[in-house]
């Protein structure tokens, strides 16, 4: 169906013509901007730091990075990963296509393994882009990747949830719906990510089609493509063109794609051919060793440095071989395992100092950087999942992280997307967001005018400046209770994960899909079900 190209100009291009331009404006949540949603709503979101009626754009720091390597560490690790690059070498595995490109490159292969020179890697990686734009179908929520910016995207990937009525089981297609519409809601959440939990009701060869669906029709935020077979990205590819133009798609980044190393120093070829379709079409991938310290690398933090360094040198760099130009982000997912158990640990300091260096040798590749989020081991909403998550998305922020997987909902180690720990982590990540603000020096926020007005021995409660600044002075919590004992016992003494789940009940009860323009829904609809009846069901 023809239909004009992709504008990221027009604020309502991909949106529906309902009679006049005020009816096409939404407030972020999906709710048109009228009466009591468009404008006490919205106020009271400002006063509290969150709510489904106020949208934040990413996040533009102004507070600096904190930085644990100085210049012979970071050197250090620098030589001694071209070292692995050369003497150890990365293997590419069952992807003929790959070590011909490298061996065209001037690499030594041998079999399945690459032998690097010195350099190589990092003179291909010269092409990169260090910052990028991931263009959303609503332009007011388009993100940059990369710089001083950091973008928060929900957990990726989990095969299980914690459902509202306190069930823990497999997810369904409902629940990855329910967690993009709640991403989409979530005034700190940026981009409505990818696998927000693992459909397993529907066959595993077509459930990315769904996915990919829920995320261009239940939200207007950026998102990501599958990466669990070539042509599931392929998929992908496709369907943002539907929506965005051909055109467009080839000039620009609408997707962004997480391909995991094979750790320790492998690729394999369903991360390779993913990698090669989203190169191609000059989308953006996320080169992300997957460590478990003490099992997939050495045990030491220099030691897990060198080798996530190596990997992402090979794995960003073949992006290059691909398509010059292609963007590509130094991505690490970095955990401690329990040296008892086996099991992996979150929260601790060993991977936080992997995320500080990793951040740091991200910035002198030119590079930018994808890591940590809210993560945790807890199997439910608990201390354990606060304490834990609150430490990770720590040093996720002062790590200068460009892009943030698992921001809100992870549980379990990664294995349970939790409706309540959703709404929990967006509270703190609104948080997150007010603290990368930094100090307000302006006129406004030195305050001189108040200290002036009040003097010695009385107090600035009933000062004009407190007058007008009180509704957006103090971040609210959505989900803390900060009354009295007394008030709390009178209403229910109600734990945070029950307020969160009230507050998960209500959003959803709310939700109000963003218009989208029928001709591109009915294309995008036609080609899934068309893709859907090429193929019977594989649940393998």
């Amino acid at each position: 169906m023809a239909r004009p190209a992709y504008d990221p100009s027009q604020p309502n291009m991909g949106l529906r013509r309902r009679g006049t331009a005020m009816e096409d404006q939404t407030d972020g949540g999906g709710r048109r901007g009228r009466g009591e949603r468009g404008g006490a709503a919205a106020r009271r979101a400002a006063r509290t730091g969150g709510g489904a009626g106020l949208q934040l754009t990413y996040i533009k720091r102004e507070v600096p990075v904190y930085n644990v390597l100085n210049e012979e560490g970071l050197a250090l690790i620098e030589a001694n990963a071209d070292t692995v690059l050369e003497e150890t070498g990365i293997e590419f595995r069952d992807d003929a296509e790959a070590l011909a490109l490298w061996k065209d490159a001037g690499a030594d292969v041998r079999g399945e393994r690459v032998h690097f020179p010195k350099g190589l890697p990092r003179s291909l990686l010269k092409t990169a882009p260090s910052v990028f734009t991931q263009h959303a179908r609503n332009p007011a929520r388009s993100v940059q990747i990369g710089g001083d910016a950091t973008v928060f995207a929900p957990v990726y990937g989990p095969p299980f949830v914690r459902d509202l009525d306190g069930n823990r089981r497999y997810a369904t297609i409902e629940d990855f719906r329910n967690f993009v519409k709640l991403a989409y809601m979530a005034p700190s959440i940026h981009h409505s990510g990818g696998t927000v939990c693992e459909p397993v009701d529907v066959p595993v060869n077509k459930r990315h089609l769904d996915m990919v669906l829920a995320h261009i029709t239940l939200s207007d935020k950026p998102f990501m493509g599958s990466v669990t077979a070539p042509e599931r990205a392929e998929d992908s590819v496709a369907m943002a063109k539907i929506l965005f133009g051909d055109e467009f798609v080839d000039q620009n980044t609408v997707l962004i794609n997480l391909i995991n190393a094979n750790s320790p120093m492998v690729f394999d070829e369903t991360m390779l051919g993913a990698a090669k379709v989203y190169a191609r079409a000059n989308q953006a991938t996320i080169i992300t060793p997957f460590i478990l310290a003490g099992a997939m690398s050495p045990v030491t933090v220099a030691g897990t440095l060198t080798q996530v360094l190596a990997e992402v040198l090979a794995g960003a760099a073949f992006t290059q071989l691909i398509r010059p130009g292609a963007p590509v982000l130094f991505g690490t997912f970095a955990s401690s395992i329990s040296m008892q158990s086996g099991a992996p640990t979150f929260g601790t300091p060993e991977p936080s100092l992997v995320s500080y260096g990793a951040g740091q040798l991200a910035r002198r590749l030119g590079l930018p950087f994808r890591t940590g989020g809210s993560l945790c081991a807890s199997k439910i909403p608990d201390a354990q999942a606060a304490y834990e998550s609150a430490n990770t998305l720590n040093s996720t922020m002062l790590a200068g992280t460009n892009f943030v997987l698992h921001a809100a909902g992870w549980l379990e180690g990664g294995l349970a997307s939790c409706y309540e720990k959703f709404m929990m982590d967006i509270d703190q990540l609104g948080m997150a967001q007010r603290f990368a603000a930094g100090v307000d020096l302006s006129e406004n926020g030195q305050a001189m005018d108040a200290i002036r007005e009040v003097g010695p021995g009385s107090h600035f409660l009933g000062c004009a400046h407190t007058q007008a600044n009180f509704q957006s002075a103090f971040y609210r919590s959505t989900v803390a209770d900060n009354n009295s004992f007394e008030q709390w016992q009178a209403e229910g003494q109600q734990r945070v994960e029950t307020r969160a789940n009230a507050l998960a009940r209500n959003w959803l009860d709310s939700y109000e899909a963003p218009p989208l323009d029928p001709g591109i829904r009915d294309g995008l609809n036609d080609f899934v079900a068309r893709k859907k009846e090429s193929m019977p069901d594989a649940f393998t």
